[in-house]
């Protein structure tokens, strides 16, 4: 099941500045860092959801969507709270460029209902649905190019999902609920957890607008990748014709989608939306099968796979590093060249290469707009289970009762060591810059003694700085080898002198 992502009401759009009733803060979370607003949001189609209400994330400084799923019966819900939380653990570690982030839960139990309270990101440039419309009234046509990428970055994140253990199925893939940012940006609703938690999951396929985007087995049996790759297909077929006319009628007829599909004139984009929309689930291929079929696989560029190694090892060069080295060379130097021995070679020089541009494709590479799918083996990315609490842990807490301290998610993604001596030799200071990739910083110093190992000292470091598990390795070699080697300058530098 999915959440997608609200829109504001048109009823406060085009305003420069927010009335002081819609900017009124209602209630904060446990922690203090959401601020619930009283500007609501157009919840759409999302199954189960109440109430949607922009909020403020106090420690960003951006706006997020504060999301609450009532349980009038306490009882049914008290029933089904340790599968409530174990799914929405679960949701937590969802994490992918072309996914909405879900950023936080938690329940509120009061003395007549229950809450479910969740915080997910704000996109504000709208759905897809709107911008085909947009793009409709002004008699245009879909990019073929454009078309190629929204396809494989949605792709990229339902072969996310699918290959996840276990698979996630997303359930509720429309028009409506995928959402297109200004630079080119497609992120799909968020997974929302099994409607089984909530008595309102599955009213939502009710609505004959979007019902065409649902697979004709859905329901009749368990849920599988099938139904996420045919509501795609519908998708793919929509991003490509902007529109499939529904004859007047509010529903979208099997004949209106048979008729879009023969109108496409390439024969591959028609080839590869009617395999998405095979009646028999089980001869649909895959979102992996799909990275490579014709229409969409190429082979990844030099440029691209150089940029996506850049962008995984970030924390290992400085800051603006590719601005900093563009204006060290010498423009007319020759870059690389490819000599023939027949015909005269080809030069490629540093001032063909435009320093903005190449941030603007770096930029764009870790935001997730050119993923790096269409060769790479499916591999399962866990999702771990919920860990079971005693009866005390399990206790739900009411707002605003403080929360337990969150456990560090950010990554780091530049570091940067300083040490110096002393004149005596008998200390060295120690600076410590970590970058993380919610571009914050964080700054740790302490002074060292000749008599502290490297290896300890590199691990209490770590200790100190709040960095999660997946980075804490990296950061404390990266410590230890920049403490040796600056032992090692001091005892070349002794024995010289």
């Amino acid at each position: 099941m999915t959440m997608s992502v609200p829109e504001r009401k048109s009823g406060s759009e085009g305003k420069e500045e927010e009335s002081e009733d819609e900017s009124e803060i209602l209630e904060e979370s446990p922690c203090g860092r959401w601020q619930k607003r009283k500007e609501q949001v157009s919840q759409g189609n999302v199954p189960g959801v109440e109430s949607a209400s922009l909020a403020m994330d106090t420690e960003e400084g951006v706006e997020v969507v504060w999301n609450e799923v009532l349980f009038s019966d306490k009882k049914v819900f008290k029933a089904q709270e340790d599968k409530i939380k174990e799914m929405f653990e679960n949701l937590m570690q969802v994490e992918h460029p072309n996914i909405v982030k879900f950023h936080k839960y938690w329940l509120d139990m009061k003395e007549s209902q229950a809450r479910v309270i969740f915080i997910t990101e704000y996109m504000s440039s709208g759905s897809l649905k709107q911008f085909l419309k947009k793009t409709k009234k002004n008699h245009k046509t879909m990019n073929v190019k454009a078309w190629k990428r929204w396809c494989t970055q949605i792709l990229s994140a339902l072969n996310y999902l699918h290959s996840c253990d276990p698979p996630i199925i997303h359930g509720n893939l429309t028009c409506d609920t995928i959402f297109i940012q200004h630079n080119g940006l497609i992120k799909i609703g968020s997974v929302f957890p099994d409607a089984s938690v909530h008595g309102k999951g599955r009213q939502h396929r009710d609505e004959q607008r979007n019902l065409h985007f649902f697979a004709p087995e859905y329901g009749a049996c368990a849920d599988d990748y099938a139904i996420d790759i045919f509501s795609f297909g519908i998708c793919a077929l929509e991003m490509a014709v902007l529109e499939i006319q529904a004859n007047g009628d509010s529903a979208v007829s099997k004949e209106a989608i048979v008729n879009a599909g023969q109108s496409l004139e390439d024969p591959l984009m028609r080839e590869f939306t009617q395999s998405c929309l095979r009646h028999d689930a089980k001869l649909r291929p895959t979102a992996h099968d799909l990275l490579f079929h014709r229409v969409l696989f190429e082979v990844h560029s030099l440029k691209l796979l150089a940029a996506h190694c850049l962008i995984n090892n970030q924390y290992m060069l400085p800051e603006n590093c590719v601005e900093e080295k563009t204006k060290s060379f010498d423009p007319n130097a020759v870059m690389a060249e490819i000599k023939h021995d027949d015909r005269p070679g080809v030069q490629l020089k540093y001032s063909h290469v435009s320093p903005l541009e190449l941030d603007k494709f770096l930029e764009d590479v870790k935001n997730g707009i050119y993923p790096l799918m269409n060769f790479a083996s499916s591999r399962p990315h866990p999702v771990p289970r919920a860990l079971s609490l005693s009866q005390e842990q399990v206790e739900t807490v009411k707002t605003p009762t403080p929360e337990p301290q969150e456990t560090e998610t950010r990554k780091v993604v530049q570091m940067h060591c300083n040490l110096e001596s002393n004149e005596e030799g008998t200390k060295t200071h120690l600076s410590l810059f970590l970058k993380m990739d919610d571009k914050l910083h964080r700054q740790l110093s302490c002074d060292i003694l000749p008599t502290d190992t490297s290896k300890d000292l590199a691990s209490e470091l770590v200790h100190y700085a709040f960095i999660n598990e997946e980075d804490s390795d990296k950061v404390a070699g990266f410590l230890e080898d920049a403490i040796s080697r600056h032992r090692v300058r001091g005892l070349v530098s002794a024995v010289a002198q």
